[in-house]
């Protein structure tokens, strides 16, 4: 560390003494009876009048408690503790994980819907801008959209526009459901990078066959 450095630490040591002390509560006086430093020494250093010496800023951090890392600004910052992302819930007890936590773009969430005790109402519809992408994960989703009624499986996947009134509900006893969605500005589209097998064109087959199925 330069001369200069080291002056400069010591002069920034004055205002991180007296917020030692003054958390501490306790007053100049005190401290010089409890470390025989003269309250006049104590107040100079303090002010930035003196630069404290290593036997002083010693007894200083002992009696305040803090180490001479935190009195000299040079005290690594805590590590902040991992927080675990915690699931949305809705009044229909639905459980919901956000899986990005940027702005703007697409965003990834996975959605659990619970299990049923008995067949339920056609899902409420709703609409709004944007692009959607849906792949059922586990259990049996119904997806109400516009007018069709599609019965999703393991494995089927599913993309269309919001603007479309859009609902989904578990098809009914059976167990829970298991789905991820991607959504994204109105107009973006995903963007498939692996060419169709041959003779097969660019169907999707897993859209086609929960197109099929009803309810």
């Amino acid at each position: 560390m330069a001369v200069d450095d080291v002056d400069g630490t010591l002069a920034a040591m004055g205002p991180r003494l007296r917020a030692a002390r003054e958390h501490h509560g306790a007053t100049l006086a005190g401290v010089s009876r409890a470390t025989g430093i003269s309250t006049s020494t104590l107040s100079r250093i303090e002010t930035g009048r003196r630069k404290p010496t290593l036997e002083v800023l010693l007894q200083l951090s002992k009696e305040y408690g803090v180490s001479l890392d935190e009195l000299a600004g040079t005290a690594p910052a805590p590590a902040a503790e991992p927080r675990a992302t915690a699931p949305l819930s809705f009044g229909d007890d639905k459980a919901v994980l956000p899986l990005t936590r940027y702005v703007g773009g697409l965003h990834a969430h996975k959605h659990v819907l619970p299990a049923l005790e008995a067949p339920p109402a056609r899902p409420r519809q709703v609409s709004h801008d944007g692009y959607e992408w849906l792949c059922v994960l586990y259990g049996r989703l119904w997806l109400a959209l516009g007018g069709q009624d599609l019965v999703l499986t393991p494995g089927d996947v599913v993309e269309f526009d919001t603007r479309t009134p859009h609902g989904v509900a578990n098809t009914g006893p059976g167990g829970p459901v298991e789905y991820l969605v991607m959504f994204g500005p109105q107009g973006e589209h995903l963007r498939p990078r692996t060419p169709p097998a041959a003779g097969r064109g660019s169907r999707r087959p897993n859209r086609a066959r929960a197109g099929r199925e009803q309810p």
